[in-house]
């Protein structure tokens, strides 16, 4: 993902990667420590603010959704997003550059029904592919949602607030640490979650 996002990022795209600049980067080391005491208990808020953070990126800040294919079975987290991206209208763009698979080479049909395009098989394609499919987010773009996928949003945008500034204001001077435990805090405020 890491290359997919460099090649979209050095043509001039904006990129978000769960990993890297979602809440994972934040509260993971954490998680799995074996001194995770505080976190005792928690896990399941955690899990559903990861959740509610990438959903918020999907539904409401993404211009478009790169879905990487690769492997002989598609990770099970992108397959949730690209879902969702494709329920809430935001364009999916399927990327695959390798044979492996279950299907001979091919990808199981609800996967491929997710774009209206053949999957990208060049990295440098990617660019002029997402040109061609990416409809611009309009400034607070509001779309009809499910109750559930809208308390989602609104739980992932609230956590997003606490991770990055608003547009024009400086950054928060949050230490990796400070800004770990202000989410947690956050989290642990949340609804309980069954589990």
């Amino acid at each position: 993902m890491t290359a997919l996002a460099g090649t979209l990022e050095r043509a001039g795209f904006a990129t978000f990667l769960p990993h890297r600049d979602g809440l994972e980067r934040y509260v993971m080391p954490y998680v799995d420590s074996p001194l995770n005491t505080r976190l005792f208990g928690l896990r399941a808020r955690i899990d559903r603010a990861i959740f509610a953070v990438d959903v918020y990126q999907i539904v409401r800040r993404c211009d478009c959704l790169v879905f990487n294919l690769n492997g002989r079975v598609t990770d099970e987290g992108a397959a949730v997003e690209a879902g969702i991206a494709f329920a809430a209208g935001t364009p999916v763009v399927l990327y695959k550059n390798d044979r492996r698979s279950v299907f001979q080479g091919g990808d199981n049909s609800m996967l491929r029904g997710l774009s209206s395009m053949k999957p990208i098989e060049a990295l440098d394609a990617l660019p002029a592919a997402l040109e061609r499919i990416t409809i611009p987010v309009a400034a607070g773009r509001e779309r009809p949602l499910p109750p559930s996928l809208q308390a989602a949003v609104e739980e992932g945008e609230k956590l997003w607030r606490l991770m990055r500034p608003p547009a024009g204001s400086p950054p928060k001077p949050l230490a990796a640490d400070a800004l770990a435990s202000a989410l947690l805090a956050a989290i642990e405020k949340s609804a309980p979650t069954d589990g």
